[in-house]
Order: C-alpha cells, then sequence, then structure tokens
C-alpha cells in the first residue's frame, strides 16, 4: 500500500484524478482500448469531476460502476446514474459507460450483465472507496455472501443482500477488484484514515478493504 496524504480536499482530488487519468493512459498506450471501474456516493464527486476533463482519449474507454444498488438507473441512488452525470461532460463524455442497473434483481440478469463486463474485466484501472466499516465497493462485512465474493473462484459479478441496506448490491468481487491494473482508494476524514489503518491488519473476512490493499495507491485527506 502507497500513502499519498494531501493538505486539503481540493489538492486531493486534483491528485487523485491526475494518478488515475495517468494509470488510464498508459493503459491505453498499451492497447487498443482500457475500461475504468469507478465508485459511486458523494466521496469521489470531486475526483470525478476533474477526471472528465483530462485530455485521454476517451473514445476507447469503457467505464462501469465497480458496484451498483439493485435500483433503476434512473433513482437518484443509482451509481451508474451518477457516473453518467458526471462524466458526462467534457472529454469523457466520448467514453462508454456500461449500466450495471439490474432491478429488479435476478440470477439471469446478474449472468448477463456479468458476462457484457466479461471483455472488461479485470479493470486497467480501479477507483475505489471504503466505508468506516471497512467494506469496498459492495463487499460489507457482515454480508451473508461475502465468503463467496472473495473466493478465488468467484464469478466476476456477485450478488450480495447487506444487511441494513435498503436493496441488493451488484459488486464486483474480490478477485476483480484485486486483479485490476492499478488500483487507487480515496478516503477523507479522520475516521476513514483510523479505518485504513485498522484494516491493513486484518484479513479480508473482517476488513474486505484488506482485499485490495496491497497494490493500491490511497488517496487520503482530512
Amino acid at each position: 500500500m502507497m500513502l499519498r496524504a494531501y493538505p486539503d480536499r481540493d489538492a486531493w482530488a486534483e491528485g487523485a484524478a491526475a494518478a488515475i487519468a495517468a494509470d488510464l493512459g498508459a493503459a491505453l498506450a498499451r492497447g487498443a482500448g482500457a475500461s475504468l471501474a469507478l465508485p459511486g456516493g458523494t466521496t469521489p464527486a470531486p475526483i470525478l469531476a476533474r477526471l472528465a476533463q483530462m485530455p485521454l482519449d476517451w473514445a476507447r474507454v469503457t467505464v462501469f460502476a465497480a458496484d451498483e444498488r439493485c435500483v433503476p438507473e434512473g433513482d437518484a441512488r443509482s451509481n451508474t446514474g451518477l457516473l453518467r452525470a458526471h462524466l458526462g461532460q467534457g472529454p469523457a463524455a466520448a467514453a462508454r459507460i456500461l449500466s450495471l442497473a439490474l432491478a429488479p434483481p435476478t440470477a439471469e440478469g446478474v449472468a448477463r450483465l456479468g458476462a457484457e463486463l466479461g471483455p472488461h474485466l479485470p479493470p486497467a484501472v480501479l477507483l475505489a472507496g471504503m466505508g468506516a466499516d471497512m467494506h469496498t465497493a459492495s463487499l460489507f462485512p457482515d454480508a451473508p455472501e461475502l465468503g463467496a465474493a472473495l473466493a478465488p473462484d468467484a464469478p466476476p459479478l456477485m450478488l450480495l443482500h447487506p444487511p441494513g441496506q435498503p436493496e441488493a448490491r451488484l459488486s464486483l468481487s474480490a478477485r476483480m477488484l484485486s486483479g485490476a491494473g492499478a488500483i487507487h482508494l480515496a478516503i477523507t476524514g479522520a475516521d476513514k484514515r483510523a479505518a485504513l489503518d485498522r484494516a491493513a491488519g486484518l484479513a479480508p473476512q473482517i476488513a474486505p478493504v484488506a482485499a485490495i490493499l496491497p497494490r493500491a495507491t490511497v488517496h487520503w485527506s482530512v
């Protein structure tokens, strides 16, 4: 794990966006295209706003959420909807965004979306987030399916039912997250820094984010 600490959140967003763009540009230089997996929520919004303005060959980039709530894409809680809003401006508007919208969730739907994602996995670049409970994507510590999602032979995309969450979740499995060509983790605040420090010494079964930490560049600001 490499930790980059920034003096404020503007520098945090600028630094993380620049690092992601550099890795994405390198991936594009190596092949015909590149894939970018991104988190939802409000925390990464400043990073995504800056990333959207980066002068990359976005027409060769395929973007998708690393996890998704099982709600329609038009729902305010949809990660895919948020990605379209953040990246639908500037140069990034040329990127292809794959939707993980699946409501209601069905086994057939999960298999279909997994097959659509297949050619783009593992992602060339991953930007992940982390909760204070040390979850990442939708790999929650108390999800009944966590053990299966952490397994070496886990399917690329899994349906999880974390207790306390208002809907089921789709998530890339741990092997897809940890297998990304470049891994970035963006967090803010003293509570997340403390959770990160705890997670570094725990197994993924207790702290799921630990599955991606060995190769991650962590971007943190207060």
